[in-house]
């Protein structure tokens, strides 16, 4: 049976309005989830009762939650976050109640992200790399739906922040941001707001619906993020070793794709298939050059019949986005995208951010999706798919 991952995306916005998310309410939560994760580590930053204000008082203060990873790049995000904290006190301490917590593992960020919304943050914050920032705008949905605050008559938003620190800083490098973490509090501090679009993959079940803000990718790319994982401790040279890596008993795969509900078609020997919201991945690739996460479309790049040789004597051009001319490389904007395994061989890897999301599935369950009242989700008519993994969209917001 074939294999099949669909994507689809809607308009957004870049500070995370999560009471306003149009999203497809087939989605359910993210599976990891369903353990009980430790309840976030406070710091001495944290107010003494409760880390937020009362959301119906008239204290004008802003409430920011600083999600950071401390383990993230091998510990040197943690001591860079402690080197960074005068800083950000100096630039926030007047207008806003800092709250810093601190991750204890994997999927962690999420638990706190959800909470926060739930209390009326204003913002949350991640501070690291991509990895983190992925964990966090998954944090912003739940079963399907955007996590909303407690206090109904709340007028504002969670919105969405990001202090890069860490390993890679892909999505920064899109909005052309330096990665200078206190250029990044400075932005932070004017408070001002920005939209962007976020991408819902659904699996062969309805438990593995899965968001992204970057760039979501299959076959090859994500076998070698996958290995490329691995290696963190190298810094950005991780990204080599695991595309080395990966090429060990690499076979290219025909797939079909059907792009915005039209016809199936063939796509032969293919090597890598990219969906792009953002530009970059893999520590500094310009893989999909002409995205733009506030278009309310992906672009797609599939490269097709690549040899080692091929990677070794074109990798400039991946890195600085002008291997759209190449042979064999082809590219298209959509807000759609199915993708079949033809063969089914169950061996093709994927992944979105960076994170490993496992293979291709063999079986799949039917799914649909509808488009939202304001045009804003790429849903519409119940149009049912024979084992759609689905990347719709969401609307976000953050702070620029």
């Amino acid at each position: 049976m074939a294999c099949c991952y669909q994507v689809s995306l809607g308009g957004g916005i870049v500070a995370v309005a999560a009471s306003s998310f149009p999203v497809n309410s087939k989605l359910k939560p993210f599976p990891a989830l369903k353990a009980e994760l430790p309840k976030p580590m406070a710091s001495d930053l944290s107010p003494d009762r409760s880390i937020f204000h009362d959301a119906s008082s008239s204290n004008p203060r802003r409430d920011l939650v600083f999600i950071v990873n401390p383990r993230g790049a091998n510990g040197r995000t943690g001591k860079d976050w402690k080197k960074l904290l005068p800083y950000l006190r100096s630039r926030l301490d007047k207008n806003c109640n800092i709250c810093e917590s601190l991750t204890s593992g994997p999927y962690h960020a999420i638990d706190i992200t959800r909470e926060a919304i739930r209390e009326g943050a204003d913002a949350v914050v991640a501070v690291g790399g991509d990895g983190t920032l992925h964990e966090v705008v998954n944090g912003f949905f739940w079963a399907g739906k955007p996590v909303a605050i407690h206090n109904r008559e709340a007028t504002r938003s969670t919105a969405l922040g990001l202090i890069p620190l860490g390993t890679g800083s892909d999505f920064a490098r899109t909005l052309g941001w330096k990665n200078d973490p206190h250029e990044a509090i400075d932005r932070i501090a004017k408070g001002l707001r920005s939209p962007v679009d976020v991408g819902v993959i659904t699996g062969e079940s309805e438990e593995e619906s899965h968001y992204f803000i970057n760039v979501a990718d299959i076959h090859l790319s994500a076998k070698a993020g996958y290995f490329a994982s691995r290696y963190k401790r190298f810094g950005n040279l991780c990204y080599v070793i695991g595309a080395l890596q990966a090429f060990m008993g690499h076979k290219n795969q025909d797939l079909r794709i059907k792009v915005n509900e039209g016809e199936w078609e063939t796509c032969s020997l293919v090597t890598a298939l990219c969906i792009g919201n953002a530009k970059y991945f893999g520590g500094g690739m310009k893989i999909t050059p002409n995205a733009d996460p506030s278009s309310g479309n992906f672009e797609v790049v599939i490269l097709q019949d690549f040899k080692w040789y091929d990677f070794i004597l074109k990798l400039h051009r991946l890195y600085n986005g002008t291997h759209l001319s190449v042979k064999n490389v082809s590219s298209r904007s959509v807000f759609s995208i199915e993708v079949e395994d033809i063969s089914g061989s169950g061996s093709i890897y994927v992944q979105s951010d960076g994170e490993h999301l496992g293979f291709l599935p063999r079986k799949f369950a039917d799914a649909s999706y509808s488009h939202s009242s304001d045009g804003k989700i790429a849903a519409g008519d119940s149009v049912e798919r024979r084992g759609a993994h689905e990347f719709a969209p969401a609307v976000m917001k953050y702070l620029t």
